[in-house]
């Protein structure tokens, strides 16, 4: 691929920031203009209200999706609306949001991953509110998808949802006609949600993997243990990117240690262009375009060497 003669996006990237204090940025909101190689920072996120405890947990901004000429961003508990000039218009609140990650956007729904409540929650987008949940509960030794109310109503039987519980670490979410598609660090693999609220592990990943979801005949994931961005196929053939990398010496912030900041490499976020270009992720804040016919880096844009400051949400810019 010529990158002359091939149109690349402007993306809409999200970052957190580990390991900041109070009173310091934890990331925020930025347009990545590939064409012309220029960032802008379009939110700057640094509140009083965030939780101070944990590597990442509260801080920053995470998923991100596009309804009604508006812009979805989610935060830890709390789904915020902004309009393209980045102002705040609204938020929405559920108690069983908790710890969010990734959201997907399919028709008039969105769904987001709460964490900290190993469930998936959906808000309709026309109705604007939050009308469905669901648990995904191990019993004897199986995955059950056990629906609940989002909003905290109790029914006959008493409190309507799920305990605080993170044991899949669930971090995202993809919905197409397909299905819905969900994965986290300890999930096991990549995780249909059927009819009828069925549950099924339809593939094995790596653990540690990131951003999980079908694609052509095969599965497309950051492999963030392993430090490259996986194309693999029906037949076991793939496709490997590898997370760039840099000289040591030109990190910032990098005393704090690994305990409390993530590391240079670390992959997350991820964006299907079309069927052959493709937008990833990294820490320190990095986002690098690959052809995924030839296997080439078509670009890159780094925006800091912080360490701590790493790429979440990633999306083409519609507006």
């Amino acid at each position: 691929m010529n990158p002359a003669e091939y149109p690349l996006p402007t993306l809409l990237t999200t970052s957190v920031v580990r390991g900041s204090q109070q009173g310091e940025s934890h990331g925020g909101v930025y347009l990545v203009d590939f064409a012309a190689q220029e960032v802008e920072q379009v939110v700057d996120w640094n509140t009083d209200e965030i939780d101070w405890q944990g590597r990442g947990w509260d801080r920053g901004l995470r998923g991100i999706a596009f309804f009604g000429g508006e812009i979805y961003i989610a935060a830890s508990d709390e789904l915020f609306v902004y309009d393209q000039n980045f102002r705040i218009r609204r938020s929405f609140r559920s108690t069983y949001l908790k710890h969010c990650h990734e959201i997907c956007q399919l028709n008039n729904h969105l769904y987001l991953t709460s964490t900290g409540h190993d469930s998936i929650l959906a808000f309709d987008l026309e109705r604007q509110r939050f009308f469905w949940a669901l648990y995904l509960a191990h019993e004897e030794g199986k995955l059950k998808g056990i629906p609940y109310d989002p909003n905290g109503i109790s029914g006959p039987g008493g409190a309507s949802g799920p305990p605080a519980t993170n044991h899949l670490h669930l971090n995202n979410i993809h919905a197409d006609r397909t299905g819905m598609y969900v994965s986290g660090l300890h999930s096991g693999g990549l995780i249909r949600v059927g009819d009828e609220n069925t549950v099924e592990r339809v593939v094995s990943l790596p653990r540690g993997t990131h951003n999980a979801r079908p694609f052509g005949d095969g599965v497309l994931f950051n492999d963030t243990g392993s430090d490259h961005v996986r194309w693999v196929r029906r037949d076991g053939s793939e496709v490997r990117f590898e997370v760039p990398q840099y000289d040591p010496g030109e990190l910032t912030h990098t005393e704090l240690g690994d305990d409390q900041v993530a590391r240079q490499g670390f992959g997350r976020g991820l964006c299907v262009i079309d069927d052959r270009l493709l937008a990833a992720g990294s820490s320190p804040s990095t986002v690098t375009l690959f052809d995924l016919q030839s296997g080439a880096t078509v670009a890159r844009v780094n925006f800091s060497m912080d360490v701590r400051n790493a790429i979440h949400g990633l999306e083409v810019w519609p507006y």
